[in-house]
């Protein structure tokens, strides 16, 4: 986490400050990490990654439609049909 601390610090881009979120969530919880990506939505609103990490960390504490909301919006701006697939799944399985 110390690392990603120096980097946030050096380049407090939104993308960064993703990645920082999700290894918050490992350290923290995903409540603590779904506060960060709260402050990142506007920013990286287009960006199919955040959605991803959103959709799952809304699925670790439980909160299954806006898990399922945003795996839809990770699905929809991907441009990878490998990686449309495994969030597809992720999604679909979260829906049972």
């Amino acid at each position: 986490m110390a690392l990603y601390d120096r980097l946030r610090r050096l380049d407090p881009s939104p993308i960064v400050r993703l990645n920082w979120a999700v290894a918050l969530a490992e350290v923290e919880g995903p409540g603590r990490a779904l506060t960060e990506l709260d402050l990142l939505a506007e920013a990286l609103a287009d960006y199919h990654a955040f959605h991803a990490a959103h959709a799952d960390l809304l699925r670790r504490v439980g909160r299954t439609a806006e898990a399922t909301a945003a795996y839809d919006r990770a699905i929809s701006l991907s441009g990878n049909p490998a990686e449309r697939a495994l969030l597809s799944g992720r999604r679909d399985r979260l829906l049972g």
